[in-house]
């Protein structure tokens, strides 16, 4: 193997004509939503649905998909659930995260499940001002800011996946 070659863990060798298992290309979309990822400022989130509305295309549920099987490469903390629940499976990472970026949290209650807390959707959300598709303010945001200048944010609901 060249230096210039990465190990992805398999035996190194491929058949005839099939490109590198472990690099498939990036679907244009995944490219799209990640690149939004990107976007969203520490201490700041946008729900799968805010994603989707802001690229006007997809919904929840395929920014869920792009998210759970590409999302590693970017700050896939900052994409959330429309409550602010964290993702299963990956709660004390997400909350490592919030806090070092001082993402507003609320409190979980006495009766949730391991006491994890939430984050706080009304102060937190990111509108994608000051980029394109955005509102065009400073990213400060408002209560519940929308992720276009037209209707609402998405719903981000239960078909979405927990990513890594």
């Amino acid at each position: 193997m060249s230096q210039d070659q990465t190990d992805g863990g398999g035996s190194g060798t491929a058949p005839p004509g099939a490109g590198p298992p472990e690099y498939p290309e990036l679907p244009e979309y995944a490219e799209r939503v990640l690149d939004v990822a990107e976007l969203i400022p520490p201490g700041r989130v946008m729900t799968y649905g805010d994603i989707a509305e802001w690229l006007g295309e997809g919904g929840p549920r395929q920014v869920g998909r792009v998210m759970a099987l590409y999302g590693s490469a970017v700050p896939w903390w900052r994409v959330v659930r429309a409550d602010g629940t964290l993702l299963p499976a990956h709660e004390l990472r997400a909350l490592d995260h919030y806090r070092a970026e001082s993402t507003p949290l609320r409190e979980a209650s006495r009766h949730a499940e391991g006491h994890i807390p939430r984050v706080d959707m009304r102060r937190a959300r990111w509108d994608g001002g000051g980029h394109p598709g955005g509102t065009g303010d400073d990213g400060a945001g408002g209560a519940g800011g929308d992720a276009k200048e037209k209707g609402g944010p998405g719903d981000g609901g239960p078909g979405d996946k927990a990513h890594t």
